[in-house]
């Protein structure tokens, strides 16, 4: 291959006719407006620019198509395949036409800048503005859209370079932005020097626009002959050399490949028919991971780049549907979303054996029952702190065997005794659990506490409404223990056991107060029973957190109360989570009754 020539110009046109268009694997737009302010400078001061790679589209499209973002979706002969450069050229596309809905692009030229109040900039230099809309609808600020300020700013709208033949539309433009200027009189030398702006005017936007129309964005093109494989090939090196593509980029590339299907469209497919799954971990993972275990793989990278691509679409029913009930048997065990969800490792592992588990009956009951003893031993052992994926495969390939109901060797059925998990990991005890982190960080015993909480309804505290996949979004992270307070005798308060989830509103209105304090405060208005009843939900230990009598005492006396009291609230509350895990792992439900008398 050739470097070849090619004027900007005629990168418009092509664009501008449908001829060039993107293999549907190509990522979206990328680029933020610092580079794409870079890209414009590099045009309009004829610097050289990175090669730009395509692929000779015959008769038929080697790749599944799609139109450059915001051009002309035109339905012509697609002569060119951008493999290379969709970036820069989709960036040019947009800021030709100012179609960017949250920034418009000028070029500054500071000669015609009589604006005091703005910042220095550099002569013939690429800038961009924020938009926004006010509650009127107006898009501001309005200068942006304004020709006379913007030209009072020594802005000149990028659109207006655009190398079409727009004469009329920039005749228009200096004549509304310089109309205004015009001598009333009719003193010559007044009009002569308005004249002579108007033509300077003109003649810095012609300038520009001849640099842009005849600017060279070199190319190098892969012959139509070009083999299918050997063109994704190039693709996925040349991408991975200047901006590494994900994992998921190089499935769909070879999806694409293999199958001529669009991973794309089979996601959004199945993210329109079953939307709770992306609420556990972002969509393209979770269908890799999946797909990966059932065809006997590793969940991870390295499987997803192992498996057979036609077989993962083959299959591709049977993952969803895994996926879906996975995230449907997640919900039913109080696990809302990513965010509460302790470890991603059990995710793939669930929905690859809803293949094996039927859809009703008491079969699945009982599968089931296996699958929430496993959940609750991912979250509450050290099974998946390290080499998670490894794990995961080894113990879905045991629970799957125990799900067919498969026999050894010896004619014996396999059992929980033959999975990793439940055989060489003990459950976590009382004294780990006081040290577990604040479950908004990403920690598996963190989250796992406050599951084992939510798996009881978590009921808000003012409200007493339960948590669910409706509200979830506006709990916040409650101190139980005010940060405040334990902060004044230099105690930890970021613990998981001293955390709960109860609604921004409850939350505000608590603020600093002692646990006592607010607890009386609830009483005031409703019954005890009701307040026990809420606190309990979240298998907080009442009489453990309803110390107080901080007041009156010395400094020294109130840090080691608060110190005491605090260590007791833990250990009790360790107490109470622990009792649930362990009913968890054993496969019962939960019920306040389980942990408090009365």
């Amino acid at each position: 291959m050739e470097a070849r020539n090619r004027k900007l110009s005629e990168w418009y046109s092509k664009i501008q006719r449908a001829e060039i268009k993107l293999p549907r694997f190509q990522r979206f737009e990328a680029w933020d407006r610092w580079r794409i302010c870079s890209l414009i400078e590099t045009v309009i001061r004829n610097l050289p620019l990175g090669i730009t790679l395509i692929l000779e589209v015959g008769d038929e499209e080697k790749f599944i198509s799609r139109h450059l973002a915001t051009a002309p979706e035109l339905d012509g002969r697609v002569y060119e395949h951008l493999l290379d450069g969709q970036q820069r050229l989709t960036a040019l596309w947009r800021v030709f036409h100012n179609n960017y809905e949250w920034e418009t692009y000028f070029i500054y030229i500071k000669e015609f800048d009589n604006y005091e109040l703005d910042d220095d900039l550099e002569d013939v230099s690429a800038y961009w503005r924020g938009r926004y809309y006010k509650k009127n609808g107006e898009r501001y600020p309005i200068w942006c859209d304004d020709p006379a300020q913007s030209l009072h700013r020594g802005m000149i709208p990028v659109h207006l370079l655009r190398p079409e033949d727009i004469q009329r539309e920039i005749d228009e433009w200096i004549e509304e932005a310089t109309s205004s200027l015009e001598p009333k009189d009719d003193g010559k030398d007044e009009l002569r020097k308005f004249f002579d702006f108007k033509k300077r005017v003109s003649d810095r936007i012609r300038d520009l626009r001849s640099v842009v129309a005849n600017y060279n964005l070199p190319y190098l093109s892969l012959p139509l002959t070009t083999d299918k494989s050997v063109a994704l090939n190039v693709f996925i090196n040349m991408n991975t050399n200047s901006k590494p593509l994900s994992q998921y980029d190089i499935v769909v590339a070879e999806v694409e490949n293999v199958m001529g299907k669009s991973l794309h469209d089979l996601e959004e497919e199945l993210n329109e028919k079953y939307p709770d799954i992306a609420r556990y971990a972002p969509l393209s993972d979770q269908i890799l991971n999946t797909s990966s275990l059932l065809q006997g793989y590793l969940p991870n990278q390295r499987g997803a780049w192992d498996m057979d691509k036609r077989k993962m679409v083959e299959q591709w029913d049977t993952m969803a549907i895994g996926l879906s009930r996975m995230a449907k048997f997640l919900k039913s065990e109080g696990i809302l979303d990513e965010q509460r969800l302790p470890t991603n490792a059990v995710l793939a592992v669930i929905a690859a054996l809803y293949a094996d588990i039927p859809d009703a009956g008491d079969k699945r009951g009982r599968d089931e029952l296996l699958l929430k003893k496993y959940i609750w031993h991912g979250f509450f052992t050290d099974r998946y702190e390290n080499s998670a994926a490894t794990h995961a495969f080894a113990d879905f390939n045991k629970l799957r065997v125990i799900i067919r109901d498969e026999v050894k060797q010896d004619g014996s059925k396999f059992s929980t005794a033959d999975v990793p998990i439940f055989s060489e990991h003990p459950l976590a005890e009382a004294e780990e659990l006081m040290t577990a982190e604040w479950p908004k960080r990403a920690t598996i015993r963190g989250r796992g506490i406050l599951a084992v909480a939510c798996r009881l309804g978590a009921l808000d505290f003012s409200t007493g409404e339960r948590l669910d996949i409706n509200n979830i979004k506006q709990r916040q992270y409650h101190h139980i223990f005010p940060d405040a307070l334990l902060k004044e005798a230099e105690v930890n308060s970021f613990l998981a056991l001293n955390c709960a989830l109860i609604s921004d509103k409850t939350n505000i209105s608590i603020g600093r107060k002692d646990p006592l304090e607010y607890l009386k405060d609830r009483y005031e208005w409703t019954s005890e029973a009701i307040v026990r009843e809420r606190l309990q939900s979240h298998l907080i230990p009442i009489e453990e957190l309803a110390n107080g009598g901080y007041e009156g005492l010395s400094n020294k006396d109130k840090v080691e109360k608060i110190k005491k009291d605090f260590s007791f609230f833990l250990k009790k509350r360790a107490e109470k989570i622990i009792q649930g895990v362990k009913l968890l792992t054993d496969g019962h439900q939960l019920s306040a009754r389980d942990f408090f008398e009365g």
